[in-house]
């Protein structure tokens, strides 16, 4: 008989704990939809074409954002990569191109995880401080796990690698690759790529082609 009590009691609370939580949740505001645009960044490249990279802002919430804000404020647009290691990586986002620059905003607290650090992986750059990264981020050739759980990734290129393949090698490159436009894909911005006639060739201009008369 006891026992049949306390079965009655364990059911009729969990009937109570189960009819409260469907009351909170019917009560809380829907969470609102994000476009999945809004999580994509687009790097258009001087290496002839549109990388695209998923963000994680699940993973690294702030870095995410300061990736976004930064972007559409044009802050990445015409930046050189000024180190690019031959079998690592490529890193860019520094303003003054050498490597000490960052943008105005404060550093970032770190938002490590142990998603690997696999090749088109996107990872926020840093000096000694774990806490100090800001504008500065690299994109891996090839997989560098030693790197997992020491610096925050955000993201992973989905197209576009082979522009990232072809960025220029060096610390610092003696001609640099650069980010021609850095947007996201929600503000639907068109591609910016390298201009069509770069690798058009005209026939050299003679000393009578500036002495022949101009015709109307």
């Amino acid at each position: 008989m006891l026992h049949k009590f306390f079965l009655t009691i364990s059911a009729l609370f969990l009937m109570s704990a189960a009819a409260h939580a469907q009351e909170a949740a019917e009560q809380a505001p829907a969470a609102a939809s994000v476009p999945a645009e809004e999580n994509i960044l687009h790097l258009d490249l001087s290496t002839g074409g549109r990388v695209t990279i998923q963000l994680y802002p699940a993973m690294a919430p702030n870095h995410v954002e300061r990736i976004k804000t930064l972007a559409r404020q044009g802050f990445y647009d015409g930046q050189v990569f000024h180190r690019v290691i031959e079998g690592f990586m490529a890193q860019t986002g520094d303003p003054t191109g050498t490597g000490t620059g960052s943008s105005e905003l404060p550093d970032l607290k770190a938002e490590f995880s142990q998603f690997p650090h696999l090749r088109g992986v996107v990872s926020m750059a840093r000096a000694e401080s774990e806490d100090s990264a800001n504008s500065q981020f690299f994109i891996v050739f090839y997989p560098r796990f030693a790197l997992d759980g020491k610096y925050t990734v955000f993201g992973r290129v989905t197209s576009g690698m082979e522009y990232v393949d072809t960025i220029e090698r060096g610390e610092p490159p003696v001609n640099p690759s650069r980010i021609l436009q850095a947007s996201i894909a929600a503000d639907n911005k068109s591609p910016v790529l390298p201009g069509a006639r770069s690798n058009f060739s005209e026939a050299p201009i003679t000393l009578d082609d500036l002495n022949a008369p101009i015709n109307p």
